[in-house]
Protein backbone atom coordinates (compact mmCIF):
# COMPACT_ATOMS: atom_id res chain seq x y z
CA UNK A 1 0.00 0.00 0.00
CA UNK A 2 1.30 3.49 -1.06
CA UNK A 3 1.87 5.73 2.22
CA UNK A 4 -0.95 9.20 1.62
CA UNK A 5 1.25 11.99 0.43
CA UNK A 6 1.72 14.60 2.93
CA UNK A 7 -0.48 18.15 2.71
CA UNK A 8 2.32 20.01 2.63
CA UNK A 9 4.25 17.75 0.30
CA UNK A 10 5.65 20.87 -2.26
CA UNK A 11 6.80 22.72 1.25
CA UNK A 12 8.44 19.34 2.07
CA UNK A 13 10.32 18.42 -1.05
CA UNK A 14 11.49 22.21 -1.44
CA UNK A 15 12.69 22.11 1.94
CA UNK A 16 15.08 18.55 1.26
CA UNK A 17 16.21 20.14 -2.10
CA UNK A 18 17.81 23.34 -0.09
CA UNK A 19 19.87 20.45 1.58
CA UNK A 20 21.80 19.71 -1.90
CA UNK A 21 22.53 16.16 -0.25
CA UNK A 22 20.66 14.23 -2.73
CA UNK A 23 23.15 11.67 -4.65
CA UNK A 24 26.43 12.71 -3.20
CA UNK A 25 28.72 10.39 -2.21
CA UNK A 26 28.55 8.31 1.30
CA UNK A 27 30.14 10.21 4.04
CA UNK A 28 31.71 9.08 7.60
CA UNK A 29 29.68 11.07 9.54
CA UNK A 30 26.64 9.73 8.42
CA UNK A 31 28.00 5.79 8.11
CA UNK A 32 29.28 6.25 11.85
CA UNK A 33 25.22 6.85 12.49
CA UNK A 34 23.68 3.92 11.18
CA UNK A 35 26.35 1.61 12.24
CA UNK A 36 25.78 2.34 15.76
CA UNK A 37 21.59 2.20 15.08
CA UNK A 38 22.81 -1.54 13.97
CA UNK A 39 24.89 -2.40 17.17
CA UNK A 40 22.33 -0.39 19.64
CA UNK A 41 19.32 -2.20 18.06
CA UNK A 42 20.55 -5.34 17.27
CA UNK A 43 19.87 -5.37 13.68
CA UNK A 44 21.37 -6.43 10.49
CA UNK A 45 20.01 -3.40 8.85
CA UNK A 46 20.07 0.45 9.68
CA UNK A 47 19.31 3.27 6.60
CA UNK A 48 19.21 7.29 6.70
CA UNK A 49 16.56 7.53 4.16
CA UNK A 50 16.05 10.66 2.17
CA UNK A 51 11.88 10.53 0.69
CA UNK A 52 12.15 12.03 -2.55
CA UNK A 53 8.93 12.84 -4.72
CA UNK A 54 9.13 9.30 -6.53
CA UNK A 55 11.85 7.20 -4.64
CA UNK A 56 13.57 6.92 -1.45
CA UNK A 57 17.24 7.86 -1.59
CA UNK A 58 19.59 6.47 0.90
CA UNK A 59 22.51 8.47 2.38
CA UNK A 60 23.90 5.90 4.22
CA UNK A 61 22.99 1.68 4.79
CA UNK A 62 24.17 -1.04 6.76
CA UNK A 63 23.46 -4.86 5.38
CA UNK A 64 21.73 -3.46 2.03
CA UNK A 65 23.24 -3.02 -1.16
CA UNK A 66 20.38 -1.06 -2.85
CA UNK A 67 20.74 2.44 -3.13
CA UNK A 68 17.01 3.59 -3.46
CA UNK A 69 13.92 2.22 -3.95
CA UNK A 70 10.42 2.83 -5.49
CA UNK A 71 8.43 5.28 -2.98
CA UNK A 72 5.04 2.87 -3.57
CA UNK A 73 6.82 -0.03 -1.59
CA UNK A 74 8.57 2.42 0.67
CA UNK A 75 7.87 2.10 4.47
CA UNK A 76 9.58 5.15 5.21
CA UNK A 77 6.95 6.82 3.19
CA UNK A 78 4.55 6.02 5.52
CA UNK A 79 7.40 7.29 8.60
CA UNK A 80 7.25 10.59 7.82
CA UNK A 81 3.32 11.07 8.18
CA UNK A 82 3.97 10.31 11.95
CA UNK A 83 5.12 12.70 14.57
CA UNK A 84 7.65 10.21 16.28
CA UNK A 85 8.52 6.85 15.64
CA UNK A 86 6.60 4.18 13.74
CA UNK A 87 7.26 0.70 14.27
CA UNK A 88 5.92 -2.51 12.21
CA UNK A 89 6.33 -5.48 14.65
CA UNK A 90 5.72 -8.11 11.85
CA UNK A 91 5.43 -6.79 8.40
CA UNK A 92 3.61 -9.78 7.13
CA UNK A 93 0.60 -9.73 9.29
CA UNK A 94 0.19 -5.84 8.60
CA UNK A 95 -2.34 -4.73 5.91
CA UNK A 96 -0.24 -1.69 5.09
CA UNK A 97 2.86 -4.31 3.79
CA UNK A 98 1.81 -7.61 3.55
CA UNK A 99 2.17 -7.54 0.24
CA UNK A 100 5.00 -5.30 -0.47
CA UNK A 101 7.38 -6.55 -2.68
CA UNK A 102 10.32 -5.98 0.20
CA UNK A 103 8.31 -7.96 2.50
CA UNK A 104 7.76 -11.06 0.04
CA UNK A 105 10.72 -10.81 -1.67
CA UNK A 106 14.49 -9.38 -1.01
CA UNK A 107 15.14 -8.05 1.42
CA UNK A 108 12.53 -9.81 3.53
CA UNK A 109 11.44 -7.47 5.97
CA UNK A 110 9.63 -8.35 8.66
CA UNK A 111 10.77 -5.62 11.23
CA UNK A 112 10.73 -1.72 10.94
CA UNK A 113 10.98 0.89 12.80
CA UNK A 114 11.77 4.48 11.20
CA UNK A 115 12.26 8.04 13.19
CA UNK A 116 11.32 10.94 11.34
CA UNK A 117 13.95 13.44 10.82
CA UNK A 118 12.58 16.23 11.07
CA UNK A 119 14.18 19.64 10.32
CA UNK A 120 14.38 23.12 12.19
CA UNK A 121 11.40 24.44 9.80
CA UNK A 122 9.27 21.30 10.82
CA UNK A 123 9.79 18.94 7.49
CA UNK A 124 10.16 15.75 8.13
CA UNK A 125 13.15 14.72 5.19
CA UNK A 126 13.08 11.41 5.46
CA UNK A 127 14.10 8.67 8.23
CA UNK A 128 16.75 7.06 10.25
CA UNK A 129 15.50 3.57 10.59
CA UNK A 130 16.66 0.00 11.68
CA UNK A 131 15.55 -3.56 9.90
CA UNK A 132 15.19 -7.20 11.00
CA UNK A 133 14.31 -10.07 8.70
CA UNK A 134 12.49 -11.65 11.36
CA UNK A 135 9.36 -9.89 13.43
CA UNK A 136 10.73 -8.46 16.64
CA UNK A 137 10.54 -5.76 18.96
CA UNK A 138 12.63 -2.66 20.68
CA UNK A 139 12.86 -1.95 23.93
CA UNK A 140 12.63 1.49 25.73
CA UNK A 141 16.03 1.97 25.59
CA UNK A 142 17.27 1.30 21.76
CA UNK A 143 13.98 3.57 21.20
CA UNK A 144 15.45 6.18 22.51
CA UNK A 145 19.05 6.06 21.23
CA UNK A 146 17.55 5.57 17.61
CA UNK A 147 15.32 8.94 18.22
CA UNK A 148 18.82 10.92 20.11
CA UNK A 149 20.50 9.23 16.71
CA UNK A 150 18.08 10.41 14.40
CA UNK A 151 18.66 14.31 16.01
CA UNK A 152 22.13 14.11 15.45
CA UNK A 153 21.47 12.70 11.48
CA UNK A 154 19.37 16.29 11.45
CA UNK A 155 21.83 18.74 13.14
CA UNK A 156 24.98 16.86 10.59
CA UNK A 157 22.44 18.09 7.60
CA UNK A 158 22.30 21.11 8.92
CA UNK A 159 25.81 21.78 9.97
CA UNK A 160 26.35 20.93 5.91
CA UNK A 161 23.63 23.20 4.71
CA UNK A 162 24.79 26.46 6.65
CA UNK A 163 28.50 25.84 6.13
CA UNK A 164 27.60 25.50 2.21
CA UNK A 165 25.46 28.30 2.60
CA UNK A 166 27.94 30.10 4.17
CA UNK A 167 30.97 29.32 1.67
CA UNK A 168 28.58 30.70 -1.17
CA UNK A 169 28.60 34.17 0.57
CA UNK A 170 32.05 34.81 1.21
CA UNK A 171 32.58 33.33 -2.32
CA UNK A 172 30.65 35.72 -3.62
CA UNK A 173 32.02 39.21 -1.34
CA UNK A 174 35.65 37.38 -2.34
CA UNK A 175 34.42 38.04 -6.30
CA UNK A 176 33.71 41.82 -5.07
CA UNK A 177 36.48 42.57 -3.65
CA UNK A 178 38.22 41.54 -6.81
CA UNK A 179 36.04 43.16 -9.47
CA UNK A 180 34.05 45.73 -8.09
CA UNK A 181 34.23 49.27 -7.65
CA UNK A 182 32.57 51.50 -4.31
CA UNK A 183 31.04 54.59 -5.17
CA UNK A 184 33.33 57.47 -4.11
CA UNK A 185 30.10 59.11 -2.39
CA UNK A 186 27.69 57.21 -1.01
CA UNK A 187 30.00 54.53 -0.34
CA UNK A 188 27.08 51.84 -2.53
CA UNK A 189 28.84 48.83 -4.38
CA UNK A 190 27.87 46.70 -7.34
CA UNK A 191 27.02 43.45 -7.52
CA UNK A 192 28.08 40.54 -10.19
CA UNK A 193 24.99 41.90 -11.85
CA UNK A 194 25.65 45.56 -12.37
CA UNK A 195 23.23 46.56 -9.43
CA UNK A 196 24.08 49.46 -6.61
CA UNK A 197 23.69 48.59 -3.18
CA UNK A 198 25.50 48.77 0.22
CA UNK A 199 27.23 46.34 1.80
CA UNK A 200 24.79 45.60 4.40
CA UNK A 201 21.87 44.89 2.00
CA UNK A 202 24.33 42.33 -0.10
CA UNK A 203 25.29 40.01 3.21
CA UNK A 204 21.98 40.60 3.82
CA UNK A 205 20.75 39.21 0.82
CA UNK A 206 22.76 36.05 0.58
CA UNK A 207 23.03 34.99 3.92
CA UNK A 208 21.10 35.40 7.65
CA UNK A 209 23.81 37.32 9.20
CA UNK A 210 21.43 40.77 11.05
CA UNK A 211 22.51 44.32 11.80
CA UNK A 212 22.23 46.79 14.56
CA UNK A 213 22.76 50.45 13.92
CA UNK A 214 24.76 53.19 15.42
CA UNK A 215 26.67 56.51 15.50
CA UNK A 216 30.26 56.70 15.67
CA UNK A 217 32.10 59.12 17.70
CA UNK A 218 33.37 61.27 14.55
CA UNK A 219 30.14 61.26 13.04
CA UNK A 220 28.24 62.26 16.15
CA UNK A 221 30.58 64.99 16.55
CA UNK A 222 30.03 66.61 13.02
CA UNK A 223 26.22 65.99 12.73
CA UNK A 224 25.07 65.80 16.54
CA UNK A 225 27.54 68.33 18.33
CA UNK A 226 25.28 69.08 21.02
CA UNK A 227 24.45 65.29 21.46
CA UNK A 228 28.75 64.34 21.42
CA UNK A 229 29.10 67.45 24.10
CA UNK A 230 27.02 65.41 26.77
CA UNK A 231 27.92 61.62 25.75
CA UNK A 232 31.42 62.25 24.77
CA UNK A 233 33.03 64.19 26.62
CA UNK A 234 36.06 62.21 27.98
CA UNK A 235 34.46 58.55 26.05
CA UNK A 236 36.70 56.46 24.08
CA UNK A 237 33.70 54.11 22.69
CA UNK A 238 33.49 53.56 18.97
CA UNK A 239 29.72 52.47 18.95
CA UNK A 240 27.26 54.49 20.81
CA UNK A 241 23.02 54.92 20.19
CA UNK A 242 22.43 51.52 18.88
CA UNK A 243 18.90 51.60 17.84
CA UNK A 244 17.63 47.56 16.81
Amino acid sequence: MRAKTPIQEADRLEALRQYQILDTPAERSYDDITSLAVYICDVPIALISLVDADRQWFKSKVGLTAQETSRDVSFCAHAILRPNVMIVNDAAKDERFADNPLVTGEPGIRFYAGVPLVSPARQPLGTLCVIDRKPRTLNNYQIKTLEALARQVVMQLELQRVSSQLAETLAKLETMAGLIPICSYCKGIRDDQGYWSTVEAFIQQHSEVGFTHGVCNECMKRHFPEVANVLLPDQESNDILQDD
